[in-house]
């Protein structure tokens, strides 16, 4: 019993802590990246930083250093190096872990660096025509590792890229010349035969038919292999909107007559959502909408939306404003890039210079043009009784929407770079009153970062408006165009600015409009922004002429959360004859564009 207790003492001393251990690092070298990189890879001093590490760690650590370490002077070009790693004087590989000192008081990291070396020859073969090696991987350049594995990288795309799926480097030789300081590269690519996509199948799917998932793939069986159709492939599934996970998987082997079999790999989204928003003004009011969708309603991935909206609740912008609408988009109709969409909503509008009820059906598409460009067309008829200071009518209007949208933002709800541009026309016909004419609006927005981090985002917003062929009079009420509001010009009323004649106010044939804003992260989650906005609406067609403009200018607060940012900005007119005198402040989610 005597000599087990004092087997277990002995054990607890040997795995004790290993006290408070001293870690210092020496590089000899001005090179301070290098020694930042060694700093920070070292896995000795993360180590030793932490309470629970007992000295078998620490020793183990070490042991581990030698790779770690050695490796950061490859990536930096030095093939000549010594590393050292003494504890409490002693060399780290000398030692076992299992049997490490009981207490560790000090330990120097030394590490000798030696020449920079230089590339000296380099050779990938063979090499597909028109592979862009590294520009740095090049004689009496730095031979810096990362350059070798990426021109290793970019021989193999290559070959990838022009259908030989099954590329791949067979053998390689890296020499160090220590008398000249150079390293030379030999690498051997061996391309394998050109394959053609084989058989395309499913798996991971429940819900979702099969069927309905190879036609949105549009899986091009038969052709030439290319990873360009694998992301293209990719990206359709999983913009259909029925799984929260698509890989698709290149079998290992050839198939017959140099074909590659592929599979995609499915996990389903739960097929309901439920969502709503809010947005408050001190003048508009409070703002609710709120949807259910079915991301799958009839087992071919279709998407049936139920959507509400209340705007106006506590305003002073008229009355309150209610819609009810419903959707159903339908992917792949005709391709896989075309989506159908079939609409139906019912609305009032109760705006200071109007009354509006109405009732739409609409039938269109949606195709997508390129990686980011989205064309849309259709026709609606809308049923609609409006009543205004001047009348009360009824009427009905067939018109055919057509548009594009151009979506190259970094981020939709927060973007700090790119840009995004959004048309659309719509030329309407009246079946029973109404007039006859056209309905232009454009929307671009842009967006750049500068400084650290980019914490300070300058974005601008371009908006353009025009009604040609038909009067005012003969126009619907909400075809027309107002300025005022977190839409347009914050600080001003909304739609405060329109065409007045006598006691008749009512909206303008064109607007222009501009926003511009300063956005700065004070930190991860907090940001404060200044913002300028300006608005014109004319009695013309064109755009900026026989009008009046107005403008607003304010600040806003801006905090980050998983669903966007929350959104509070605080404006106030910048001109005119209530400059300055009043307040308005907007909160909502996400920025104001």
């Amino acid at each position: 019993m005597k000599r087990f207790g004092l087997l277990i003492g002995l054990m607890t001393i040997w795995a004790s802590p290993a006290s408070s251990q001293d870690v210092s690092l020496f590089v000899n070298s001005e090179d301070e990246a290098l020694e930042r990189t060694l700093r920070q890879d070292s896995l000795t001093i993360e180590t030793a930083g932490l309470e629970e590490a007992i000295s078998q760690d620490i020793v183990a650590a070490a042991l581990a250093d030698y790779r770690r370490l050695l490796t950061v002077l490859y990536a930096y070009g030095y093939y000549g190096g010594t590393i050292s790693i003494l504890i409490d004087g002693r060399e780290a590989a000398t030692l076992e872990p299992l049997f490490a000192p009981p207490q560790i008081a000090q330990v120097n990291i030394s590490v000798n660096p030696g020449p920079l070396f230089a590339f000296g020859s380099i050779n990938y073969s063979p090499l597909a025509e028109g592979t862009e090696l590294p520009k740095d991987l090049a004689t009496d350049e730095p031979a810096l590792s990362g350059l070798i594995q990426d021109g290793a990288q970019a021989g193999v795309n290559e070959w990838r890229n022009r259908g030989h799926a099954k590329a791949v480097v067979t053998n390689q030789a890296i020499v160090a010349n220590h008398i000249d300081t150079q390293l030379n590269v030999a690498v051997a690519i061996s391309p394998g035969p050109v394959l053609t996509f084989g058989e395309f199948t499913v798996a991971g799917n429940e819900n979702v038919r099969t069927d309905a998932i190879e036609r949105i793939a549009g899986f091009p069986t038969g052709g030439i292999y290319s990873p360009k159709d694998i992301d293209t492939v990719t990206q359709r599934l999983r913009r259909a909107g029925a799984f929260d996970g698509v890989a698709l998987i290149e079998a290992e082997e050839i198939g017959p007559n140099d074909t590659l079999a592929v599979t995609a790999q499915v996990r389903e989204s739960k097929p309901r959502r439920f969502g709503f928003s809010l947005e408050f003004s001190n003048v508009e009011g409070l703002h609710v909408t709120s949807f259910w969708m079915h991301r799958n309603a009839f087992g071919g991935a279709e998407r049936f939306r139920v959507e509400g909206e209340i705007a106006g609740i506590g305003g002073f912008t008229g009355g309150v404003d209610y819609r009810l609408a419903t959707s159903l988009s339908v992917p792949a109709i005709y391709g896989p890039d075309t989506t159908l969409l079939a609409t139906a909503n019912v609305s009032r509008e109760d705006e200071p210079d109007y009354l509006l009820d109405r009732l739409r059906f609409g039938v269109g598409a949606t195709r997508l043009i390129g990686d980011d460009i989205i064309g849309q067309a259709g026709f609606a008829i809308l049923r609609a009784r409006e009543a205004t200071d001047i009348e009360t009518r009824s009427y009905t209007l067939l018109t055919l929407p057509f548009g594009l949208e151009l979506d190259r933002r970094d981020n939709e709800k927060d973007a700090k770079s790119g840009y995004f541009v959004d048309t659309l026309a719509t030329p309407f016909i009246g079946l029973q009153g109404g007039g006859e004419g056209g309905r232009i609006v454009l929307d671009a927005r842009g967006y750049r970062s500068i400084g650290s981090d980019d914490q300070l985002t300058l974005a601008g917003r371009l908006q353009v408006g025009s009604l040609i062929g038909a009067e005012i009079e003969n126009t619907p009420a909400d075809f027309l165009f107002y300025s005022g509001g977190g839409g347009t010009v914050r600080g001003q009323p909304y739609n405060d600015l329109g065409l007045t004649e006598g006691d008749v106010t009512t909206g303008g044939r064109s607007f222009l409009g501009a926003q511009l804003e300063a956005r700065y992260a004070i930190s991860d989650n907090l940001g404060v922004v200044g913002f300028w906005d300006y608005g014109y609406v004319g009695s013309s067609s064109t755009p900026g002429q026989s009008g009046d403009s107005h403008s607003g200018l304010g600040i806003g607060v801006r905090y980050n959360t998983f669903i966007g940012p929350l959104r509070l900005d605080v404006a106030t007119p910048a001109d005119g004859d209530d400059a300055f005198r009043g307040v308005e402040f907007y909160i909502g989610i996400g920025q104001a564009f």
